[in-house]
């Protein structure tokens, strides 16, 4: 059977240990499917693969506020992103939520029927350039956390799957058929449809205070993720050198969100700076990391390890880029 994984051989989940194994556990009880492919990619560098699912279990499933909306949210982000892996997933999940006609009508590329709806998917779209998701919010300003986590948990996603999967959901691509789609979906519906007690994937992370939640967290759960998540994640810039790790970063706070051209104008060569361009493309366009990118900043001491914590780093400095704006709208709105 073909593999889902590029570029990287991660380990079986049955043979994970101590908080791998657990993280598997809480995926199959929270999230209905126990091995999915967008963690075991993870699971590479373990000490990504937890927060990632903090985040997302803490905002997505468990936050406060509307399951399709904060669907919805995910799939407009990963529109936004150009992530076809994860846009098949959410309309599944759509599928699950109970909301078939919906789901069926974004996978022909319609708009929602419902304004509501219509305003919260464009509002995730929104969010991939910094600043352009502003209030008033598209969903109760009390469930603000949840949709925010789950906006940064997508983009953050998005750009691991786009980096280190194939584009195909199921075997062969079989998601595009609707049958298949909505088969899916009712498979975790009881799942979906189950509340979630909020702060229980706080108790998988590995650091005991990781770092100042974000205000527009408001206390929950979903802060504490994020941080444990910026902190694993940045931790890859040590796979840089100075001058690499300040190119990149300089370049990413720069960014408008805007999608590089297709010359890739402007992005340090690779045979003269492939970590830099591997760590750039992670944040801009993961879609367009190649075997060559990969293959020519690989080393003999560049493991999956490695790999996996280079691309969490270019991806989680584009999801930072994104958050900054919110926090300083949250402070606007505070003054």
């Amino acid at each position: 059977m073909p593999t889902p994984f590029r570029h990287t051989e991660p380990l079986p989940p049955k043979s994970a240990t101590g908080t791998a194994a657990e993280v598997y556990a809480q995926l199959g009880l929270d999230f209905g499917i126990a091995e999915p492919s967008t963690f075991v990619v993870l699971s590479s560098a373990p000490e990504l693969l937890a927060p990632t699912w903090a985040l997302m279990r803490e905002s997505l499933i468990a936050g406060a506020g509307d399951r399709t909306g904060k669907e919805l949210v995910a799939l407009g982000v990963s529109l936004a992103n150009k992530c076809p892996f994860c846009v098949d997933a959410h309309t599944v999940l759509l599928h699950a939520t109970g909301d078939h006609a919906l789901a069926e009508r974004l996978a022909r590329g319609l708009p929602p029927q419902d304004e509501e709806h219509a305003r919260v998917l464009e509002w995730g779209r929104r969010t991939r350039v910094p600043g352009a998701a502003s209030t008033p919010y598209p969903f109760p300003r009390a469930h603000a956390p949840a949709y925010l986590g789950t906006a940064l948990t997508f983009h953050f996603i998005n750009r691991i799957a786009s980096a280190l999967l194939t584009e195909n959901l199921l075997p062969a691509g079989a998601q595009r058929f609707r049958a298949v789609r909505s088969l899916a979906g009712r498979s975790l519906a009881r799942t979906v449809r189950r509340p979630a007690r909020p702060g229980v994937a706080l108790s998988l992370l590995d650091h005991p205070d990781p770092g100042e939640a974000p205000a527009w967290a408001a206390g929950t759960p979903v802060g504490l993720a994020y941080a444990a998540l910026l902190r694993a994640a940045l931790s890859g810039a040590g796979l840089l050198d100075t001058d690499d790790q300040d190119l990149v970063e300089a370049v990413v706070q720069d960014w408008d969100g805007t999608h590089p051209p297709l010359n890739l104008a402007g992005f340090p060569d690779r045979r003269e700076r492939p970590g830099a361009r591997l760590a750039l493309l992670a944040a801009l366009a993961p879609y367009r990391i190649t075997d060559a990118d990969v293959a020519a900043w690989r080393r003999p001491e560049h493991t999956d390890h490695c790999l996996v914590h280079l691309v969490a780093y270019g991806a989680f400095l584009a999801v930072d880029r994104i958050e900054s704006t919110f926090s300083a709208q949250n402070m606007q709105e505070a003054a």
